[in-house]
């Protein structure tokens, strides 16, 4: 099986293409919309060639000398990359940026490790060989990487820069990472092909895993990527949905909810939007989706369902349901006028990742759909015998109120003995504080002590289960320099946690970032605030749950049952709203219908 395909050779991006010479100002010509391609020319050496992708035009050829490549890096992962060919004072620079992040991941590893293969070929050819040699010209694409490329890149002698070696190992090994599933890949496929895609499954089925694949896999210029909460659009590098839209919470009129898009910032995002993500669509009320989809139309001035822009939209109906302040039941997204119109496609994942054990997954499956069975009953309630502390890390409380958890977080760091340590966030702008506190899943300040329970907020290495909900306790702090926590983690690891740093889009697009220790006290979660979590040692009380699918959405983030103490069970408070069900019932038969044409 071939590790690489012909498409990694290819990329279409943004192109500024600069002439730079030690005397003269650098000559700049700016291809918004270019096709950059990795071949070979008639003498079976290296080119680069940039073609407009709008029209017609003379593509330009970038040959890749030996000696004379340099390759920039460093902010692949926003869709931007440079490379400089030639060699002393005068040499030609190509800033390419709007790219997909994967796609230009692919691209580059694609690149360094054909021009690593061929510095083993034969001696370049000389400037007066090819002016006297009478070949017609021409441009083939390159072949696909090979096993044998990668073992000739790693092996090659000549690369003696460890930095170098190192960033191709680096490359393949971003590329080779966890393969989507057939459903996954069949999601983005969908996406990939310009289809308005809605794509639903329970808890645990890799929804925002394939959320941020889809996202690396948009140009970044016009993808907005938006949640329905700030924890969860900050899981996902975005704003909420509020946010982009800037029509406050939507119960205007719609020409006042127009007039407030119409703001510059706010209507410049609208304009720029091709694709727009909208992840925890289960808490957008149905009402504020049809006031978008108006507000897109007359911002865009164009009548095609939300004003041509593509939708990506994401989550689980059977979980959490739309806040609302006022006695009327809010209606669900899929409850809206606009919603069959502007949806093409629903999808469902139905393999789950978060839990390996099946008796543990039929049971979450049955709570899901609102049902509770003498054998659930059973299990769950035997649940409350179940001794999940180890190692002196405690089991976290998930509430269904969020001033529960304050006070027994405050309560139980106060009981510890020991001196209190505090670590203050690092903002980009201390002004919006509260929209950094709105939207990251860490505090401008944390508090914690020797004995400390705590859980991680971010990824910080898988392979160890360093992950996101990893339950740990503090065990002491550094003597030196900023006296970081030392934590040890259920999972059997031991670490001093560092700083680390969230992005997300702020106000009219501006990004703000904060920079503090992935740490939250865990003694007590919201279930709100558990979203998208997946915890070690789990302890609920179900006995003040007061909304459908609140119950299975504190199950569903415990990874195992053994893992669970459920406390007072009572069946009534697994519930499951009779229009979701009756939606779920649609698709699945929408997709039998499909199946059988």
């Amino acid at each position: 099986m071939q590790p690489g395909s012909e498409a990694d050779g290819r990329v279409r991006c943004t192109v500024a293409i600069e002439h730079l010479g030690a005397a003269a100002a650098p000559n700049r010509v700016l291809l918004r919309d270019a096709w950059v391609t990795l071949g070979r020319d008639e003498f079976q050496e290296l080119v680069l060639q940039v073609a407009s992708a709008l029209g017609p035009g003379r593509p330009q050829n970038f040959p890749l000398r030996r000696g004379e490549v340099r390759l920039f890096t460093r902010f692949v992962k926003e869709g931007k990359s440079s490379v400089q060919l030639g060699a002393n004072q005068n040499h030609v620079q190509l800033l390419l940026s709007n790219c997909p992040p994967d796609r230009l991941r692919r691209f580059v590893r694609t690149l360094r490790i054909k021009h690593a293969a061929a510095q083993r070929g034969t001696k370049p050819v000389a400037e007066r060989t090819r002016l006297l040699a009478s070949r017609p010209r021409t441009f083939d694409t390159v072949s696909p990487v090979q096993t044998r490329d990668l073992q000739q890149a790693s092996a090659r002698q000549a690369l003696t820069d460890v930095a170098e070696k190192q960033q191709v190992k680096k490359t393949w090994s971003m590329y080779s990472r966890a393969k989507l599933s057939q459903e996954q890949s069949m999601v983005l496929n969908a996406v990939l092909s310009g289809k308005n895609v809605f794509f639903t499954g329970s808890a645990g089925t890799g929804k925002s895993y394939l959320l941020k694949k889809i996202m690396a896999s948009l140009p970044p210029n016009s993808t907005y990527a938006t949640a329905s909460t700030g924890v969860a659009a900050c899981q996902i590098g975005g704003t909420t949905l509020h946010a982009f839209a800037g029509i406050g919470s939507g119960k205007a009129s719609l020409h006042q909810c127009i007039e407030l898009a119409q703001r510059p910032g706010i209507r410049q995002q609208w304009l720029n939007c091709r694709h727009l993500i909208i992840d925890e669509i289960s808490m957008v009320e149905g009402d504020f989706f049809d006031k978008l989809e108006a507000v897109a139309r007359a911002i865009r001035k164009c009548e095609d369902p939300f004003g041509g822009i593509q939708l990506i939209i994401c989550g689980d109906f059977l979980q959490l349901p739309p806040v609302s302040k006022s006695s009327e039941q809010p209606r669900f997204c899929f409850q809206a006028k606009s919603w069959r119109k502007c949806i093409h496609l629903n999808m469902e994942l139905t393999e789950v990742r978060r839990q390996t054990d099946r008796d543990f997954i039929s049971l979450l499956h049955t709570v899901r759909l609102g049902r509770c069975t003498e054998e659930v009953t059973r299990q769950l309630t035997l649940t409350a015998t179940h001794r999940v502390e180890k190692d002196g890390i405690l089991a976290t409380r998930l509430c269904t109120h969020k001033d529960d958890v304050e006070l027994t977080n405050a309560r139980r760091l106060d009981e510890l003995p020991g001196e209190r340590r505090s670590f203050k966030a690092v903002d980009s702008d201390p002004v919006l504080v509260k929209t950094l506190d709105a939207q990251c899943p860490v505090s401008s300040n944390i508090e914690l002590k020797q004995g400390a329970q705590v859980m991680l907020t971010k990824n910080l290495d898988v392979s160890q289960g360093l992950v996101n909900g990893a339950r740990g306790v503090v065990i002491g702090f550094e003597t030196e320099g900023k006296g970081l926590p030392k934590v040890r983690f259920l999972c059997g690891v031991t670490n001093v946690v560092g700083l680390e740093r969230w992005v997300l889009k702020g106000p009219a697009g501006i990004y703000l970032s904060r920079q503090q220790l992935p740490l939250k006290l865990a003694w007590a979660i919201s279930i709100h605030k558990s979203q998208g979590m997946s915890l070690d040692c789990v302890e609920i009380s179900l006995a003040r749950v007061f909304e459908f699918g609140q119950a299975y959405v504190a199950l569903s983030r415990a990874r195992s049952l053994a893992g669970l103490r459920v406390l007072d069970f009572d069946p009534k408070v697994v519930r499951a709203n009779p229009y979701v069900l009756q939606f779920y019932k649609h698709l699945k038969r929408e997709k039998f219908l499909t199946q059988v044409k």
